[in-house]
């Protein structure tokens, strides 16, 4: 084509579809065709097309932007759940803005900033640990709760906790483990308390016991691992094998450990929770419950979207299930060996 700027009938003439077609692609790509998608996209890149976001953000009285709240921008647990927001807002023309909800001394506080600021049209809440009373503002836009929520009555996208808590803790049972223990989140956090739910549960239905002592408060940080390890090379009677309620934990419970000189598997096993990237790259690898993250960030994206265009402040809420992945941190307990 020559280059003169291209118009929303070019790109339709290109990929043989409607300018009805090409508007619906680039406005809400998930409700069309993965076949017409792909024709307009190309279509796109052909003519070298370019949305007007402001001006249609006008028409639609929107701001084109969604607002991600996180309680930790360092945790690379949230990466790939950034990305599959992304693949999602992107396409659809909307900006992503990431924030800290634990960067200020009132995180209840920043949350009703965000939600009255009008700055966005929309928002998605990765942090369980605030009041659902803080979401109690007349004329807010939509919010959905991703990984973590708040009571039942808002939509959110999350996984199985409870039984990927169960999936861990059968494992260890059905390599000969009698003797197993917990590291929790920070307590009173809706992961922390599903997860140690489920926890108890599975040694309960296995008829193996619950030792407090055994269960470990941490905070999910590397760091609460590494006091956790402290804490059980102190211990006079340990656990053969731990369930951590976070990969970051048990990375840093492996490093701390083996420091010691403790061998992992051969002289404690270890299972976490999330499957991060570095999981895989330990020595040895870590036994974890995968969650899906890229999948729960496509989700809240196309659950928000929805809400957006339906000028809706509720939906559905989504349970997304877990995948236990084995590797070699787990093992029979030594007295088994």
């Amino acid at each position: 084509m020559d280059r003169k700027t291209a118009t929303i009938q070019d790109v339709a003439r290109v990929a043989g579809v409607s300018t009805a077609t090409v508007s619906r692609t680039l406005s809400k790509p998930s409700v069309v065709a993965k076949s017409t998608r792909e024709a307009v996209l190309d279509a796109v890149a052909e003519t070298g097309y370019r949305v007007n976001a402001t001006a249609s953000n006008l028409r639609r009285q929107r701001t084109g932007t969604v607002i991600v709240l996180l309680p930790n921008l360092a945790n690379p647990f949230f990466s790939q759940i950034l990305a599959g927001l992304a693949s999602v807002l992107t396409p659809a023309q909307f900006g992503m803005l990431i924030a800290d909800t634990q960067s200020g001394p009132d995180p209840e506080e920043r949350l009703r900033h965000y939600l009255t600021s009008g700055q966005a049209d929309g928002l998605i809440l990765l942090d369980g640990t605030l009041s659902p009373e803080a979401l109690a503002i007349p004329g807010r836009p939509p919010v959905v709760l991703a990984c973590e929520w708040l009571g039942q009555d808002l939509p959110s996208v999350r996984v199985e906790n409870e039984k990927g808590a169960a999936l861990a803790v059968g494992h260890l049972a059905r390599l000969g483990h009698r003797r197993i223990g917990h590291v929790t989140g920070p307590r009173g956090n809706v992961l922390t308390e599903t997860r140690l739910e489920g926890f108890r549960s599975a040694l309960g239905n296995l008829g193996l016991p619950l030792r407090e002592d055994w269960v470990v408060e941490g905070d999910f940080s590397m760091d609460s691992g590494a006091a956790a390890g402290r804490a059980w090379l102190t211990m006079q009677d340990r656990p053969t094998a731990l369930f951590l309620s976070s990969d970051e934990m048990a990375v840093g419970f492996l490093g701390e450990v083996q420091r010691a000189g403790v061998l992992v598997p051969e002289d404690v096993s270890i299972v976490g929770f999330d499957n991060i990237e570095i999981a895989q790259h330990l020595s040895p690898g870590l036994t974890t419950i995968r969650q899906p993250r890229t999948q729960i960030g496509v989700r809240a994206a196309e659950l928000l979207l929805a809400m957006i265009e339906t000028g809706s402040l509720t939906g559905p809420s989504e349970l997304i299930e877990v995948e236990f992945i084995r590797r070699g941190s787990a093992a029979r307990p030594p007295h088994e060996v």
